[in-house]
């Protein structure tokens, strides 16, 4: 229900979602111009067309808006991602989620938001562990239930789900999502070069699998 004043029915200060969200579209087109150091509420209050005092009705401080940001985007990024495991066949709904994880992963905006992040961690040490826990160990943690669910009915021999998901997901992404880190690959890849990633990750993960290598 939408929280608002009682004699003014009107919201009230820092809940209006529209407002936020222009806040943070203006924040990330600074934040992937300039860069987290660079970027400042004066060029964010510039960039999403609102005054300073009402970004700070949102936001306490660029640190704050910074971590909003990657939230919000981190699930705009992953919107459908893990609807691809509910598939009735276990090999293509895997395949499924594998195709959008590498997609999701190695895609222009994904890299720029990691580097972002990557380079302040050391000085926001809270940010880059809630990045990592919300995002790649969110996906092994969903990857993990679907093989404990539903390996031993594919013919699998997996007792420890959780290290077998994060064994796949590192087959997945670790090469192709270093080369786009490191700039060795400058764009994206194509359709075609995700689903090979994917289906090279898969029969090797598959065939580990079934041998009982966890």
């Amino acid at each position: 229900m939408m929280n608002e004043d009682a004699t003014s029915g009107r919201r009230r200060a820092g809940e209006d979602p529209a407002k936020r969200s222009q806040i943070l579209k203006g924040a990330y087109r600074v934040f992937m111009e300039r860069g987290f150091d660079a970027a400042s509420m004066n060029d964010i209050t510039r960039a999403a067309g609102v005054s300073k005092g009402t970004i700070y009705v949102y936001f306490r401080n660029k640190e704050e808006l910074f971590e909003a940001l990657v939230d919000d985007e981190r699930l705009r990024l992953t919107a459908g991602l893990y609807e691809a495991l509910a598939g009735p066949d276990f090999e293509t709904a895997l395949r499924r989620f594998l195709v959008a994880l590498v997609g999701l992963a190695t895609s222009d905006e994904a890299v720029r938001a990691q580097r972002t992040v990557i380079a302040i961690a050391e000085r926001m040490p809270a940010l880059g562990a809630r990045f990592v826990e919300e995002g790649t160990r969110k996906a092994e943690a969903a990857l993990a239930a679907f093989l404990a669910a539903r390996a031993d009915a594919a013919g699998l021999d997996i007792r420890d789900a959780r290290a077998a998901a994060e064994n796949l997901v590192t087959l997945a992404i670790g090469t192709i999502l270093r080369r786009r880190l490191y700039g060795a690959d400058a764009a994206e890849p194509d359709e075609k070069a995700v689903a090979a990633t994917a289906d090279r990750a898969l029969a090797a993960f598959l065939a580990a699998a079934r041998a009982g290598v966890w």
